[in-house]
């Protein structure tokens, strides 16, 4: 990448950058605005999905086809967002894209936020919808539960590992596979403390600041002790065996590159089969920018090659 070009996407990141704790809600706001609804893309299922929270209060999930079907798999989407922003309609033009470039039934989940709901509301929410799906399949309309695939960016590929985590410590049915796009899976984003060289060396430069990341923690667990939990820092994990065939996509310009690389290192190392890639010229948030993008397409043909091996 020429030195202009990187001048310029720090120009275009740093021009939207916003006060986490002050601005949260200004957010959620701007991005249903932004989103652009696509017309009888999408429906609410007609089966019902609940939390695995002590109240087992039902959870919105949105169902996209393709326009195309090529595939039986079911891609069980938890969206980014810090744990604070992003919901099920932001991030309805990125599933019709996934949805459409994949040519698999996408299911967004709609799990609750912080910081109204901390941890673990929203990891309930998740792991309730994921444990339902594959006790009973039939609900989405599947005969084989290993059609379904976890996938999740940012915050939501950090709650789809930890719902991973979570099955195989209830005993309950673990997926097959999982995406993690550029994953939170470390609890420290302090430049000055961070195990992470990508943390010391984009903390401050592009789309997302390690203050950004330190404040949704904040909100998202306002317990500093739980920060370390295997369920907030996936890469805590002390085992780590028993875990999906997975795929980890780390974006080259994201502070997030090297602990997501790293977690998919460490589930290697416990005998999991892993894929690791770099998007080498790529920002946080790949997966919601317009389907002409070259850091998107070539996302999507590194997917298409995960999928096409199977469960």
């Amino acid at each position: 990448m020429s030195a202009l070009l990187r001048l310029a996407l720090r120009a275009v990141a740093r021009a939207g950058r916003f006060d986490v704790r002050e601005d949260y809600q200004r957010v959620r706001a701007l991005q249903r605005r932004l989103a652009s609804l696509p017309t009888a893309r999408y429906r609410t299922p007609t089966w019902d999905t609940f939390s695995d929270a002590p109240d087992g209060h039902r959870v919105p999930v949105r169902v996209f086809a393709p326009t195309e079907r090529r595939r039986e798999d079911l891609l069980l989407f938890f969206h980014g967002g810090g744990w604070v922003t992003g919901d099920i309609e932001s991030y309805t033009p990125a599933c019709a894209t996934m949805a459409d470039l994949t040519g698999c039934h996408v299911v967004s989940v709609d799990y609750r936020l912080a910081p109204e709901h901390p941890f673990p509301a929203g990891l309930e929410d998740c792991y309730g919808v994921a444990r339902g799906l594959l006790e009973d399949p039939g609900r989405a309309g599947l005969t084989d539960p290993d059609r379904i695939v976890l996938v999740g960016d940012s915050a939501g590929g950090n709650l789809a590992a930890a719902v991973s985590l979570l099955l195989r410590e209830s005993g309950h049915r673990v997926p097959s596979r999982q995406i993690l796009l550029y994953p939170v899976t470390h609890y420290d984003h302090d430049p000055a403390t961070s195990p992470f060289e990508s943390v010391r060396r984009l903390g401050d430069r592009y789309r997302l600041t390690s203050t950004e990341v330190q404040d949704y923690l904040d909100l998202y667990v306002p317990y500093p002790a739980l920060r370390r939990s295997r369920l907030v820092a996936p890469l805590m994990a002390e085992d780590l065996t028993g875990q999906p065939d997975t795929l980890v996509l780390s974006a080259g310009l994201d502070l997030l590159c090297d602990e997501g690389e790293a977690y998919g290192r460490a589930l290697a190392a416990a005998g999991n089969r892993v894929r690791v890639h770099r998007l080498e010229e790529a920002l946080h948030g790949v997966i919601t920018l317009p389907r002409f993008a070259r850091p998107l397409k070539e996302a999507y043909e590194v997917i298409d090659e995960f999928l096409e091996q199977g469960p």
